[in-house]
């Protein structure tokens, strides 16, 4: 949707294009990379896959199956720090994102801690790889819920991987979007409809977005991925672990007790 003069600023539900939403989320991780990496930074660390506010860990979880020598692209990998985990455990990995700020942190990390990868500039929806270029593919809350047209982000992630290559992310839990962004009480009352496919819209006051978030409903991206060829290998709902006592936006101890915030779907390119 374009621009619109003397709109309101704030917060809406809307249909935006493919190119509002990248220029919004290109615009967004830029100017929001240093705030996001001093709130965020020290629970995703340096070297370190984690795949959620929960806390679950590649480490421990193996959803990405073997590493050893395989070719792994991070997609929306941020600072990266999940691509540099994968290079210590043998992988060759390489760390894509649209954000240059984003980067920068992941080559300040790099400096840090001693564990550099390849970092590229480049969208979701045009990954600059040649067919089958990759053994696994994979992003924590990376590109999938900020991009219009996802399905196709998973047409392109399916293109670079190799027959029998694996994909895994992570996104917010689609049943989250019935409640508000509160972690407390209020967050507990469904206030919107799961079926209402509106992303999320912040705007300034010439009606341009800055930030934008899609929903799509499980089965929504459960027909992406068989559209885009794959086979669902499993869908994992992480738990509230006990002893976490941290919040993260909306996700918090109170409401990951009662319902999931976060769902993980493991898919793999057929071999043959």
């Amino acid at each position: 949707m374009s621009a619109e003069p003397d709109a309101a600023p704030g917060v809406l539900r809307r249909p935006v294009t493919d190119a509002d939403a990248r220029r919004a989320s290109r615009g967004w991780w830029d100017s929001d990379a240093d705030d996001y990496q001093a709130e965020h930074g020290a629970f995703l660390g340096d070297v370190d896959f984690v795949w959620c506010p929960e806390g679950l860990r590649e480490a421990d979880a193996r959803l990405l199956g073997d590493l050893a020598g395989r070719r792994v692209l991070e997609v929306g990998a941020g600072a990266a720090a999940a691509a540099r985990w994968l290079a210590t455990q043998g992988a060759h990995p390489v760390a894509l994102d649209l954000s240059a700020g984003m980067l920068r942190h992941a080559t300040d990390a790099a400096g840090r801690s001693g564990v550099r990868v390849p970092l590229v500039q480049a969208d979701a929806l045009a990954l600059p790889f040649a067919d089958a270029a990759f053994d696994t593919a994979c992003t924590a809350f990376g590109a999938i819920p900020f991009v219009a047209d996802s399905a196709a982000v998973m047409r392109e992630v399916f293109r670079v991987l190799r027959p029998g290559g694996r994909w895994v992310f992570s996104v917010t839990h689609p049943m989250r979007w019935i409640f508000l962004d509160d972690p407390g009480q209020g967050g507990l009352t469904a206030v919107h409809s799961y079926f209402d496919r509106s992303p999320y819209v912040e705007q300034d006051g010439t009606g341009a977005a800055t930030y934008v978030e899609q929903h799509r409903t499980l089965g929504d991206r459960i027909r992406e991925l068989v559209g885009a060829g794959f086979r669902l290998v499993d869908l994992v709902e992480p738990e509230w672990p006990e002893g976490h006592e941290g919040i993260w936006g909306q996700w918090s101890p109170l409401r990951g007790r009662l319902f999931p915030g976060t769902a993980i779907f493991v898919a793999e390119k057929p071999a043959g």
